[in-house]
Protein backbone atom coordinates (compact mmCIF):
# COMPACT_ATOMS: atom_id res chain seq x y z
CA UNK A 1 0.00 0.00 0.00
CA UNK A 2 1.34 3.42 -0.93
CA UNK A 3 0.43 6.43 1.13
CA UNK A 4 0.75 10.04 -0.03
CA UNK A 5 3.53 11.99 1.64
CA UNK A 6 2.29 14.72 3.94
CA UNK A 7 4.38 17.85 4.33
CA UNK A 8 5.86 18.08 7.82
CA UNK A 9 4.98 20.82 10.27
CA UNK A 10 7.26 21.93 13.08
CA UNK A 11 6.14 21.74 16.69
CA UNK A 12 8.61 21.74 19.52
CA UNK A 13 6.78 21.60 22.80
CA UNK A 14 9.62 22.47 25.12
CA UNK A 15 11.46 25.67 25.98
CA UNK A 16 14.61 24.56 24.18
CA UNK A 17 14.77 23.15 20.64
CA UNK A 18 16.54 19.77 20.20
CA UNK A 19 20.00 20.03 18.71
CA UNK A 20 20.44 19.40 15.03
CA UNK A 21 21.89 16.16 13.67
CA UNK A 22 25.58 15.49 13.93
CA UNK A 23 27.69 15.57 10.73
CA UNK A 24 26.91 12.59 8.53
CA UNK A 25 23.52 11.93 10.19
CA UNK A 26 21.41 14.28 8.11
CA UNK A 27 18.20 12.88 6.68
CA UNK A 28 17.89 9.58 8.53
CA UNK A 29 17.25 9.12 12.25
CA UNK A 30 18.70 5.60 12.57
CA UNK A 31 18.59 2.15 11.00
CA UNK A 32 16.66 0.89 14.03
CA UNK A 33 12.95 0.26 13.49
CA UNK A 34 10.65 2.17 15.80
CA UNK A 35 7.41 0.62 17.06
CA UNK A 36 4.67 3.21 17.48
CA UNK A 37 2.31 3.32 20.45
CA UNK A 38 -0.38 5.25 18.51
CA UNK A 39 -1.24 5.35 14.82
CA UNK A 40 -3.91 5.97 12.20
CA UNK A 41 -4.00 5.59 8.42
CA UNK A 42 -1.52 8.42 7.71
CA UNK A 43 0.54 8.94 10.86
CA UNK A 44 2.19 7.18 13.79
CA UNK A 45 3.36 8.51 17.14
CA UNK A 46 6.08 7.42 19.57
CA UNK A 47 5.59 8.55 23.15
CA UNK A 48 7.43 8.54 26.46
CA UNK A 49 10.89 6.97 26.63
CA UNK A 50 11.07 6.26 22.90
CA UNK A 51 10.25 9.87 22.05
CA UNK A 52 12.74 11.16 24.62
CA UNK A 53 15.49 8.96 23.15
CA UNK A 54 14.71 10.05 19.59
CA UNK A 55 14.69 13.75 20.43
CA UNK A 56 17.47 14.03 23.00
CA UNK A 57 19.94 11.31 22.00
CA UNK A 58 19.37 10.90 18.26
CA UNK A 59 18.45 14.57 17.74
CA UNK A 60 15.33 13.87 15.70
CA UNK A 61 14.17 16.85 13.63
CA UNK A 62 11.15 17.35 11.34
CA UNK A 63 11.97 16.06 7.87
CA UNK A 64 14.19 13.18 9.01
CA UNK A 65 13.16 9.69 7.89
CA UNK A 66 12.97 6.36 9.69
CA UNK A 67 11.32 2.94 9.46
CA UNK A 68 8.27 2.80 11.74
CA UNK A 69 6.06 -0.15 12.66
CA UNK A 70 2.41 0.81 13.11
CA UNK A 71 -0.21 -1.82 13.86
CA UNK A 72 2.11 -4.64 12.81
CA UNK A 73 2.84 -3.04 9.40
CA UNK A 74 6.17 -1.50 8.39
CA UNK A 75 6.36 1.98 6.87
CA UNK A 76 8.94 4.42 5.62
CA UNK A 77 8.08 7.54 7.60
CA UNK A 78 9.11 11.16 8.07
CA UNK A 79 9.29 13.05 11.33
CA UNK A 80 6.49 15.61 11.38
CA UNK A 81 6.60 17.06 14.89
CA UNK A 82 8.75 16.69 18.00
CA UNK A 83 7.31 17.52 21.41
CA UNK A 84 9.56 17.35 24.48
CA UNK A 85 8.07 17.44 27.94
CA UNK A 86 9.00 20.52 29.98
CA UNK A 87 10.89 20.40 33.25
CA UNK A 88 7.66 20.30 35.27
CA UNK A 89 5.99 17.65 33.10
CA UNK A 90 6.24 13.88 33.01
CA UNK A 91 8.58 12.47 30.32
CA UNK A 92 5.64 10.26 29.30
CA UNK A 93 4.07 13.32 27.63
CA UNK A 94 6.95 13.62 25.15
CA UNK A 95 5.96 12.58 21.63
CA UNK A 96 7.41 12.28 18.13
CA UNK A 97 4.84 12.11 15.34
CA UNK A 98 5.65 10.64 11.94
CA UNK A 99 3.88 10.98 8.61
CA UNK A 100 3.62 7.52 6.99
CA UNK A 101 4.96 7.74 3.45
CA UNK A 102 5.04 4.21 2.02
CA UNK A 103 4.40 0.70 3.30
CA UNK A 104 7.42 -1.62 3.11
CA UNK A 105 7.67 -5.38 2.84
CA UNK A 106 8.43 -6.96 6.21
CA UNK A 107 9.74 -10.40 7.13
CA UNK A 108 7.30 -12.34 9.33
CA UNK A 109 8.29 -13.79 12.68
CA UNK A 110 9.33 -17.42 12.76
CA UNK A 111 6.40 -19.63 13.84
CA UNK A 112 8.14 -20.62 17.06
CA UNK A 113 6.96 -20.40 20.65
CA UNK A 114 9.82 -20.70 23.12
CA UNK A 115 8.52 -22.33 26.32
CA UNK A 116 11.19 -21.27 28.77
CA UNK A 117 11.45 -22.57 32.32
CA UNK A 118 12.15 -19.68 34.69
CA UNK A 119 15.75 -19.52 35.92
CA UNK A 120 18.14 -16.79 37.13
CA UNK A 121 16.69 -13.55 35.83
CA UNK A 122 19.87 -12.00 34.42
CA UNK A 123 20.56 -15.06 32.29
CA UNK A 124 16.92 -15.53 31.36
CA UNK A 125 16.62 -11.91 30.25
CA UNK A 126 19.67 -12.34 28.04
CA UNK A 127 17.95 -15.35 26.46
CA UNK A 128 14.73 -13.35 25.90
CA UNK A 129 16.69 -10.58 24.19
CA UNK A 130 18.58 -12.96 21.91
CA UNK A 131 15.50 -15.08 21.15
CA UNK A 132 13.77 -11.89 20.02
CA UNK A 133 16.70 -11.03 17.76
CA UNK A 134 16.51 -14.52 16.23
CA UNK A 135 12.85 -13.97 15.29
CA UNK A 136 10.83 -16.06 17.76
CA UNK A 137 7.09 -15.33 17.65
CA UNK A 138 6.30 -15.90 21.34
CA UNK A 139 7.95 -16.70 24.66
CA UNK A 140 6.08 -18.62 27.35
CA UNK A 141 7.75 -18.58 30.80
CA UNK A 142 7.02 -21.66 32.92
CA UNK A 143 7.49 -22.44 36.59
CA UNK A 144 9.25 -25.81 36.73
CA UNK A 145 10.00 -28.02 39.72
CA UNK A 146 13.63 -26.85 39.75
CA UNK A 147 12.79 -23.17 39.37
CA UNK A 148 14.08 -21.54 42.56
CA UNK A 149 11.26 -20.55 44.91
CA UNK A 150 12.07 -16.84 45.07
CA UNK A 151 12.28 -16.66 41.27
CA UNK A 152 8.90 -18.38 40.91
CA UNK A 153 7.36 -15.87 43.33
CA UNK A 154 8.86 -12.87 41.52
CA UNK A 155 8.25 -14.03 37.94
CA UNK A 156 4.76 -12.56 37.56
CA UNK A 157 5.98 -9.08 38.46
CA UNK A 158 8.90 -9.47 36.07
CA UNK A 159 6.74 -10.09 33.01
CA UNK A 160 6.29 -6.40 32.11
CA UNK A 161 10.05 -5.89 32.23
CA UNK A 162 10.47 -8.85 29.86
CA UNK A 163 7.96 -7.29 27.48
CA UNK A 164 9.86 -3.98 27.46
CA UNK A 165 13.11 -5.83 26.80
CA UNK A 166 11.56 -7.76 23.93
CA UNK A 167 10.27 -4.54 22.37
CA UNK A 168 13.68 -2.88 22.59
CA UNK A 169 15.38 -5.96 21.12
CA UNK A 170 12.82 -6.14 18.29
CA UNK A 171 13.55 -2.53 17.33
CA UNK A 172 17.30 -3.06 17.47
CA UNK A 173 17.00 -6.20 15.30
CA UNK A 174 14.81 -4.32 12.77
CA UNK A 175 11.84 -6.61 13.32
CA UNK A 176 8.39 -5.50 12.22
CA UNK A 177 6.71 -7.09 15.23
CA UNK A 178 7.30 -7.77 18.92
CA UNK A 179 7.17 -11.33 20.26
CA UNK A 180 4.28 -12.10 22.58
CA UNK A 181 5.50 -12.62 26.14
CA UNK A 182 2.98 -14.78 27.98
CA UNK A 183 2.37 -14.46 31.70
CA UNK A 184 4.34 -17.07 33.67
CA UNK A 185 2.33 -20.21 34.47
CA UNK A 186 3.08 -23.60 36.09
CA UNK A 187 4.74 -25.99 33.68
CA UNK A 188 1.87 -28.48 33.92
CA UNK A 189 -0.58 -25.83 32.72
CA UNK A 190 1.52 -24.90 29.69
CA UNK A 191 2.27 -28.47 28.65
CA UNK A 192 -1.36 -29.61 28.86
CA UNK A 193 -2.83 -26.45 27.32
CA UNK A 194 -0.75 -26.76 24.18
CA UNK A 195 -1.70 -30.41 23.81
CA UNK A 196 -5.35 -29.36 23.40
CA UNK A 197 -5.21 -25.84 21.92
CA UNK A 198 -2.53 -26.43 19.27
CA UNK A 199 -3.00 -29.99 18.05
CA UNK A 200 -1.27 -29.25 14.75
CA UNK A 201 1.93 -27.83 16.24
CA UNK A 202 5.12 -29.80 16.52
CA UNK A 203 6.00 -29.76 20.22
CA UNK A 204 9.63 -30.41 21.08
CA UNK A 205 11.34 -30.60 24.47
CA UNK A 206 15.11 -30.54 24.94
CA UNK A 207 16.00 -33.40 27.27
CA UNK A 208 19.44 -34.34 28.59
CA UNK A 209 18.52 -38.02 28.77
CA UNK A 210 17.53 -38.24 25.10
CA UNK A 211 20.28 -39.65 22.91
CA UNK A 212 18.68 -41.21 19.83
CA UNK A 213 16.72 -38.25 18.40
CA UNK A 214 18.49 -34.99 17.58
CA UNK A 215 16.77 -31.63 17.12
CA UNK A 216 17.85 -31.57 13.48
CA UNK A 217 16.23 -34.95 12.82
CA UNK A 218 12.96 -33.86 14.46
CA UNK A 219 12.92 -30.66 12.37
CA UNK A 220 13.53 -32.53 9.12
CA UNK A 221 10.61 -34.84 9.87
CA UNK A 222 8.34 -31.91 10.82
CA UNK A 223 9.19 -30.09 7.58
CA UNK A 224 8.55 -33.23 5.52
CA UNK A 225 5.18 -33.74 7.22
CA UNK A 226 4.10 -30.13 6.63
CA UNK A 227 4.65 -30.29 2.88
CA UNK A 228 4.95 -26.83 1.33
CA UNK A 229 3.90 -25.03 4.49
CA UNK A 230 6.00 -23.90 7.42
CA UNK A 231 5.25 -25.93 10.56
CA UNK A 232 4.34 -24.22 13.81
CA UNK A 233 6.75 -25.22 16.55
CA UNK A 234 6.85 -25.04 20.32
CA UNK A 235 10.24 -25.59 21.89
CA UNK A 236 10.61 -26.24 25.64
CA UNK A 237 13.86 -25.43 27.46
CA UNK A 238 14.41 -26.62 31.03
CA UNK A 239 15.74 -24.77 34.07
CA UNK A 240 19.17 -25.09 35.64
CA UNK A 241 19.47 -28.72 36.65
CA UNK A 242 17.09 -29.91 33.94
CA UNK A 243 13.67 -31.56 34.14
CA UNK A 244 12.70 -33.87 36.97
CA UNK A 245 11.45 -37.37 35.97
CA UNK A 246 7.80 -36.47 36.56
CA UNK A 247 8.09 -33.53 34.16
CA UNK A 248 9.70 -35.70 31.50
CA UNK A 249 6.78 -38.12 31.88
CA UNK A 250 4.31 -35.24 31.60
CA UNK A 251 5.84 -34.04 28.33
CA UNK A 252 5.74 -37.57 26.94
CA UNK A 253 2.11 -38.12 27.97
CA UNK A 254 1.05 -34.90 26.23
CA UNK A 255 2.70 -35.56 22.90
CA UNK A 256 5.94 -33.58 23.20
CA UNK A 257 8.92 -35.08 21.42
CA UNK A 258 12.16 -35.31 23.39
CA UNK A 259 15.29 -34.34 21.44
CA UNK A 260 18.98 -33.73 22.04
CA UNK A 261 21.33 -30.91 21.04
CA UNK A 262 24.35 -33.18 21.37
CA UNK A 263 26.57 -34.75 24.02
CA UNK A 264 27.54 -31.57 25.86
CA UNK A 265 25.71 -30.15 28.87
CA UNK A 266 24.68 -26.57 28.12
CA UNK A 267 23.44 -23.76 30.33
CA UNK A 268 19.73 -23.06 29.90
CA UNK A 269 20.32 -19.78 28.04
CA UNK A 270 22.93 -21.38 25.79
CA UNK A 271 20.60 -24.26 24.95
CA UNK A 272 17.76 -21.85 24.11
CA UNK A 273 19.81 -19.80 21.66
CA UNK A 274 21.58 -22.79 20.11
CA UNK A 275 18.26 -24.53 19.53
CA UNK A 276 16.62 -21.42 18.03
CA UNK A 277 19.59 -20.93 15.70
CA UNK A 278 19.23 -24.52 14.46
CA UNK A 279 15.48 -24.07 13.94
CA UNK A 280 15.95 -20.75 12.14
CA UNK A 281 18.47 -22.33 9.75
CA UNK A 282 15.77 -24.79 8.66
CA UNK A 283 12.83 -22.38 8.45
CA UNK A 284 14.38 -19.29 6.89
Amino acid sequence: MMLPAVRSSVLIGREETPRGPAPGEEGCVTRRRWIAERWDETSATLVGAQAEHLARVLRAQPGMTADVVAGGRLFRAEVATVFLAGAESSPETSAVRFNLIAELEADPALPITLALAVYKFDRMEWAIEKATELGVAAIAPMIARRTEKHLAQAAQKRAERWRRMAKEAAQQARRSDVPLIHDPVPLTERVRAQSTSAPGATRIVLAEQERSTTLRRALKEALAASGAGMPALELAIGPEGGWVPSEEALFDANGWRAVSLGPRILRAETAAIAALAVVASYLE
